[in-house]
């Protein structure tokens, strides 16, 4: 297969919750539908947007839960809404990456397909695509390719790939080991020794060579899915999907398929620097979007002075403030909080904490105050 013939797959996962968002995002709107990038477009809006060079919009799937489905269509009316794969329960990122891949191969059995998180914000458009590109050359000869980005920090919250040669004379290498989140110490010998990547999450595979690694180390996970492929636009597919999906394993890529892939030597990366966060937190979102001159960040503010003001902020510093409530919100003589406004509820809490937000939402879960999920 020639560069000209190879035309990527797009595949963006947009599930889960984010629920060191809270209360912003909720179960029934989750942080990827919200516009938390800086412009009007949402983050699942961003991510799509950025792969136009690589792709067209028929050829881009998501994957998402039953509640998003429908908001998912609006917020992408040029994607088919056939292309839209609802899963009926949350399985993780194997079994939802695996349907895709199925998916896929049934139409094109040569595709080469890029599997992505719906909520990463990524500065550079261009070198992401040809990152993209170079990964696509690896994944035509048979590996299944990581994108690595290279680390700018001792960072503890990501998973480290450990790089061993290089494959021909481009970007290209093979990874030995996939690392879990490290300690700060081990993370700062990572980032020293120049051999380590963070695991960004994003994967370029042939379809057929995925789902054979599938097969290989997840036999029971390959043989549900190709079950629901065989079923795919026919009458039969909401039965069979109904019946097999809720059987498979609760996995990750990574634990599933990965490891075991970059034991063997079947994994590869292209090392990327394009301005790459992961979305998880208030504080993340913080360091991500533009403040002003104290280090204030106000999230979803189109930069329009002649409006009212939503916020109001006096002698404050390194606040992320999230005005969603329509009400005024304001601030004196603090710093380093985060403040997030909403119809419902309000989270105030310092930005070093952001991490343990998610630990509110299993409260509320305890308390079977579910209405604020």
């Amino acid at each position: 297969m020639s560069d000209e013939q190879a035309v990527l797959y797009g595949v963006v996962l947009a599930g889960g919750t984010g629920t060191r968002l809270w209360p912003l995002s909720r179960a029934g709107h989750p942080k990827f539908l919200h516009p938390l990038t800086g412009t009007e477009a949402s983050l699942l809006q961003a991510t799509v947007d950025r792969l136009d060079t690589l792709t067209s919009p028929d050829r881009v799937f998501v994957v998402t839960g039953v509640a998003h489905a429908a908001a998912v269509s609006r917020q992408l009316a040029a994607m088919p809404e056939e292309n839209v794969l609802v899963e009926p329960s949350p399985r993780d990122s194997c079994a939802a990456i695996a349907l895709a891949a199925a998916v896929i191969a049934r139409r094109d059995p040569d595709a080469i397909m890029g599997s992505f998180a719906s909520d990463h914000l990524i500065a550079d458009k261009e070198a992401f695509a040809d990152v993209i590109r170079s990964a696509m050359k690896g994944a035509q000869q048979g590996l299944l390719m990581t994108l690595g980005i290279t680390p700018t920090r001792p960072e503890t919250g990501y998973g480290y790939l450990q790089c061993g040669d290089a494959v021909g004379d481009g970007p290209l290498m093979k990874v030995e080991e996939f690392k879990e989140k490290p300690t700060y110490d081990v993370a700062e010998g990572y980032v020293k020794s120049g051999t380590y990547l963070w695991n960004a999450g994003m994967f370029v595979w042939r379809a057929d060579a995925f789902l054979a690694e599938l097969h290989r180390q997840q036999p029971q996970l390959a043989a549900g899915i190709n079950r629901i492929a065989q079923a795919w636009g026919t009458a039969e597919q909401e039965e069979v999907m109904g019946d097999v999906w809720p059987t498979l394993p609760k996995i990750s890529v990574d634990y599933a398929v990965m490891e075991g892939a970059a034991a063997v030597g079947r994994v590869g990366t292209v090392p990327g620097d394009f301005g790459w966060n992961d979305v998880g937190d208030f504080h993340t979102l913080g360091e991500v979007l533009t403040a002003d001159q104290a280090g204030n960040v106000v999230v979803g503010r189109g930069g329009a002075p002649e409006q009212l003001p939503t916020v109001l902020l006096r002698e404050t510093q390194g606040l992320v403030v999230v005005p969603s409530s329509g009400r005024l919100v304001a601030a004196m003589g603090v710093r380093d909080l985060v403040i997030v406004d909403t119809p419902d509820a309000v989270l105030v809490c310092p930005r070093e904490r952001a991490q343990e937000v998610k630990q509110l939402v299993d409260h509320l879960k305890e308390l079977g105050q579910h209405g604020y999920i």
